[in-house]
């Protein structure tokens, strides 16, 4: 069974966002790392670095593929998960807490409203696998 974090929102690409104080932490939802497989590898953006909402922010390398990974917002990545360089499988274990990817300050609060909440990507992902 899935998991899916009920305080995270999705991109239809499948990364989650999430607001903690001011910010909104990116990662990779628990969908996605299950269907890449074991992660070996993340490439993450640098800190500093402004992001449009769709525009690569990093790279996974995993045991079934390697796939880019997107920005579900647009806007300046203040923080990246150092953790990950030594710990990528991270990804895997604790997709929604300690496999974080970047905390982006948002530029446009109308990116986040537009994501989906989990109930409704938790069907958009049934919906892909049927």
């Amino acid at each position: 069974m899935l998991r899916y974090d009920p305080r995270a929102v999705y991109h239809k690409s499948h990364e989650w966002a999430r607001k903690e104080e001011g910010l909104v932490v990116v990662g990779l939802s628990d969908y996605a790392q299950d269907s890449l497989g074991q992660v070996v590898f993340v490439e993450l953006p640098a800190e500093g670095a402004r992001l449009a909402q769709d525009e690569c922010l990093g790279v996974v390398e995993a045991a079934k593929a390697a796939s880019d990974v997107y920005a579900p917002i647009s806007g300046t990545v203040t923080q990246v998960n150092r953790e990950l360089a030594e710990t990528p499988t991270l990804v895997n274990t604790d997709p929604y807490g300690r496999g974080w990817f970047a905390k982006i300050r948002p530029e446009a609060a109308e990116e986040y409203a537009g994501l989906m909440p989990a109930a409704a990507y938790e069907a958009y992902v049934e919906g892909e696998s049927t």
